[in-house]
């Protein structure tokens, strides 16, 4: 803790801020220009440990609870990512830099929320630490799967050349 307060007064900041931080995090980014997120960039580029998106397959078993996670973009007229909603390039094309954008609103709330241990005592720090991990980290884990699972289908749409399903899906 680096700056003492009154406990109720940390409470207070705690449970109001977070939440806060959250929110206006997701929609400062909702408004940061497109041109801003490059899928090849440092940040967001494909990894070879994640081997096509089998660790967030395999390992993390992605796919049983995405569908559990929230999409705030829509709150702030961002760009929906719950669902696929056509094969066009283009379109494929937006929604993987729109999973971009969540990526780095995901890592700026981990940072920002973490910010908060600034005035709270250890160990409820760590409490803060792990929430911020635990509430952004899937949501991370889900955008990177889905921006692979993204590529992996402009790569192989009809306009390229034929691809059976069952080769999307391994």
């Amino acid at each position: 803790m680096w700056i003492e307060l009154p406990k109720l007064w940390i409470a207070v900041i705690n449970c109001l801020g977070i939440p806060a931080a959250h929110l206006l995090v997701a929609w400062l980014s909702t408004r940061l220009p497109a041109t801003t997120f490059h899928p090849e960039g440092f940040l967001f580029r494909t990894r070879n440990w994640e081997r096509g998106g089998f660790l967030y397959q395999r390992v993390f078993h992605v796919r049983r609870w995405k569908h559990h996670l929230p999409d705030a973009a829509p709150w702030f007229q961002g760009f929906a990512k719950g669902k696929l909603s056509s094969t066009d390039p283009a379109y494929l094309q937006t929604f993987i830099t729109e999973t971009c954008r969540g990526e780095l609103s995901h890592w700026l709330q981990v940072i920002a929320i973490s910010c908060f241990t600034i005035i709270t005592p250890y160990p409820a720090s760590l409490v803060i630490i792990g929430y911020s991990l635990l509430s952004n980290l899937p949501c991370i884990i889900n955008l990177r799967h889905t921006r692979i699972r993204l590529k992996q289908i402009l790569n192989h749409s009809p306009r390229s050349h034929y691809c059976p399903k069952e080769d999307l899906l391994g």
